[in-house]
C-alpha cells in the first residue's frame, strides 16, 4: 500500500542508504553500509566550493567484519564526501569498536563510545541500522548450517522485539503457542 498522494512540492534532498551482508570464505561475515546525500540545487560550500545538484554532500562507507557470535573482528569507516575537510578525521575512532558485540545495548554502546565529537553522526546512524542487517544476514545461515530445530521450551529471541512478534499477537500464537500471552477467544482467559 503506497503512501497517500502528497501535496504539490519540490524535491530538495535525497538520502540513500545501502546495506549488504556477505559470508566470507574464511568463515567470518562482512556487513557493509553506505550513505549518500545529494541536493537538487547547487550551493556554495566553504570546503569544496560550488556543489552541483546530484553531487554527494555526504558519501560514507562502513564495513564490519563479524564472527558467528556477532563480535566485531574488524571495522573500516571511510568518508569520501563531506561538507567539511575535518569530517574524515572521525573515521579512525570507529576502530575502538573492535572486540565489541552486536547485541542488546548496541545503540547505547555506539552513543557512549562514538557520540558527540567522537564520531560522525551519519556513520553512527549507519552502524545503528547495521545491527539488524547483521542479524538478517547471519542468523539464517547459522540456522541452515546447524540444521537443528529450535529448542523446545526455550524463549524465542524475537519475542516482543517488534509489532509482529508481540507475545500477545497472532504470529507468536501460531509459531510459539507456549509463549503466547493473548486472550483465548473461546474461554476469555490467558
Amino acid at each position: 500500500m503506497p503512501l497517500p498522494e502528497p501535496a504539490a512540492r519540490q524535491p530538495l534532498h535525497n538520502r540513500q542508504y545501502d546495506f549488504r551482508g556477505y559470508q566470507r570464505d574464511d568463515g567470518l561475515w562482512d556487513i557493509e553500509g553506505r550513505i549518500v546525500d545529494t541536493k537538487t540545487y547547487a550551493f556554495a560550500n566553504e570546503h569544496r566550493g560550488q556543489i552541483e545538484p546530484g553531487t554527494p554532500v555526504h558519501d560514507m562507507h562502513v564495513r564490519l567484519t563479524l564472527d558467528d557470535n556477532f563480535v566485531i573482528r574488524d571495522i573500516h569507516a571511510v568518508t569520501d564526501s563531506s561538507p567539511f575537510a575535518i569530517c574524515p578525521g572521525a573515521t579512525p575512532n570507529y576502530r575502538k569498536l573492535i572486540g565489541a558485540r552486536i547485541a542488546p545495548g548496541w545503540r547505547d554502546l555506539l552513543k557512549r563510545e562514538l557520540g558527540g565529537t567522537e564520531g560522525c553522526t551519519h556513520i553512527t546512524e549507519m552502524l545503528m541500522a547495521i545491527g539488524t542487517v547483521a542479524f538478517q544476514t547471519i542468523i539464517p545461515m547459522l540456522q541452515k548450517k546447524s540444521n537443528k530445530p529450535a529448542t523446545p521450551g526455550k524463549r524465542p529471541r524475537l519475542l516482543n522485539t517488534c509489532h509482529a512478534f508481540s507475545a500477545d499477537g497472532p504470529v507468536v500464537q501460531r509459531l510459539w503457542p507456549e509463549f503466547w500471552t493473548g486472550d483465548d477467544a473461546s474461554t476469555g482467559s490467558r
